[in-house]
């Protein structure tokens, strides 16, 4: 497996993917319910936030294919998306990119369709989830794809954790913790979106390399 991007592909997930930024919306959308059914609808995110990340790890570069979407042109705007997020949480705000809008998050009725959407797509494995994959998993040998579907797993794993027993760890958890981990997951995102753009700009226009 390979090591090196192995833990970028960790840092970038965690930071995209951040089960601790996404309690406090969990919590939000789920006021009225009990903890069983916050309980139930945790696990239910988790799985389908593993079934979407593992359909497009294993069919997205197919997909550019089809549309004749070279991997750098998706490094490129798959980067400039990431940084937007990134933007939004460094200055406290959710991207409507990544989270959908408040007329997307209000427009739900029971507890799976909740699961599915908004909370996995695309709160979760939204436009830049789905460009981290693609771009970390371009033309990669096995090994590098065992490497990113670790790393991927563990963050679903924490995910899922995290949404099991987000009452318990809501009622702990401080606000100003909550914004210490959105701001530095939002530079760690920012820093990966940078260098997503800058590779594939290289790769499209030679002459800046």
């Amino acid at each position: 497996m390979d090591t090196a991007l192995f833990i970028r592909a960790l840092g970038a997930f965690f930071a995209i993917m951040n089960p601790f930024v996404m309690l406090p919306v969990f919590l939000a959308m789920t006021a009225d319910d009990d903890p069983g059914q916050q309980r139930r609808l945790g696990l239910a995110v988790a799985g389908f936030s593993a079934l979407l990340a593992a359909a497009v790890m294993l069919a997205g570069s197919r997909v550019l294919a089809f549309f004749g979407i070279s991997v750098d042109d998706f490094r490129v705007a798959g980067g400039i998306v990431l940084f937007t997020i990134a933007l939004g949480m460094l200055n406290g705000t959710a991207s409507p990119a990544h989270h959908g809008t408040a007329a997307e998050k209000a427009h739900h009725g029971d507890l799976n369709a909740l699961a599915f959407y908004p909370m996995a797509f695309p709160m979760i494995v939204g436009p830049g989830t789905i460009a981290t994959i693609l771009v970390l998993t371009a033309q990669a040998d096995p090994g590098s794809l065992l490497a990113v579907g670790a790393a991927a797993g563990i963050v679903l794993v924490t995910l899922a954790l995290v949404l099991a027993f987000a009452a318990q760890i809501g009622r702990v958890m401080s606000q100003s913790l909550r914004v210490i981990t959105m701001r530095l997951m939002g530079m760690i995102l920012a820093a990966v979106a940078v260098d997503m753009t800058v590779t594939g700009l290289k790769a499209l226009l030679p002459g800046l390399g």
